[in-house]
């Protein structure tokens, strides 16, 4: 069975898959396909989703290039992160990797090849839940190998002003995330998030958001040409232009999101309170090549 996925679908609920820590690695038990557009560059792109050896881990596939270069989700790959993460390997790149990534990484998709047509993963509905959902539908299948256990010994931040994103020793991977705005309808906000619960239901559906007096320069800087009030939540003065919100606080969900994503460069995530406040792609993988130089098995 392959799944397919379109910014239009909406497929009924699957809870019933969910991360649970698992002594092996797993990839995915069918693949899937999707369609749809680039928040950034505005270009329609097909992703197909396949499933990949024991240790291959998760690497995009850039099927319309010569020689259909590998592009691997770790930090190293990371060479822009000015709205998005964007990786590279040689002349090939991939953007707006974190949604699609997230989905992957906190729902136990440890090996992939994720085959693309384009510069950019597509944007479908702003959020990770249309991936989520695929993902579960098609289900994972058990490999041989152990999945690697990391912890972390001391605490890490990394810190700009008074935004700042940091790894605490702790007994259980957790993601914690804060946010403020000067605008009413978003203001301070905080989320938390352990690593196991249902990322399907808490963090799978929150929109990725603009403000509405930042949008003209951003596109005149040559961004967010595929971005719609159909797959992003847009803020203004008086509140939300196109409400309703899935959450009360979902920026906050959404900011998480995007740190589950980056993280996942890792490959694997360390026993550690992921806390970050105002921070920004750019703070989220600086944190994950720290880590990946620390990171020691348990």
């Amino acid at each position: 069975m392959e799944v397919e996925v379109s910014h239009q679908a909406s497929p009924g609920s699957h809870s019933s898959l969910e991360f649970e820590p698992n002594p092996v690695q797993s990839t995915l038990a069918a693949p899937i396909t999707c369609q749809g557009v680039g928040l950034h560059t505005g270009v329609p792109v097909q992703v197909k989703i396949v499933p990949a050896p024991v240790g291959r881990g998760r690497y995009f596939v850039r099927i319309d290039l010569p020689g259909q270069p590998e592009i691997p989700a770790r930090e190293e790959s990371v060479v822009q992160t000015t709205l998005s993460t964007e990786l590279a390997q040689g002349e090939a790149r991939v953007r707006t990797v974190e949604h699609l990534l997230a989905a992957m990484a906190a729902m136990g998709v440890d090996n992939a090849r994720i085959e693309l047509d384009g510069p950019e993963v597509p944007l479908l509905d702003g959020s990770a839940k249309e991936w989520a959902e695929a993902i579960a539908q098609v289900g994972l299948t058990s490999q041989t190998e152990p999945r690697p256990v990391y912890s972390i010994q001391e605490p890490l931040w990394i810190q700009v002003g008074d935004a700042f994103v940091a790894a605490l020793p702790t007994r259980e991977t957790r993601f914690t995330y804060g946010i403020d705005f000067d605008l009413p309808a978003i203001g301070n906000q905080w989320h938390s998030w352990p690593l196991g619960s249902s990322f399907m239901d808490e963090i799978a559906p929150a929109r990725t958001f603009g403000l509405l007096h930042q949008i003209e320069y951003l596109r005149h800087q040559g961004l967010i040409k595929g971005g719609s009030l159909e797959n992003a939540l847009v803020c203004g003065p008086d509140g939300w232009i196109n409400p309703p919100l899935r959450f009360a606080n979902e920026p906050a969900r959404h900011k998480l999101l995007d740190l589950v994503g980056d993280l996942s460069l890792l490959g694997y995530f360390p026993v550690a309170h992921f806390l970050a406040y105002k921070a920004s792609h750019h703070l989220h993988t600086q944190l994950a090549r720290s880590l990946a130089s620390i990171m020691t098995s348990c």
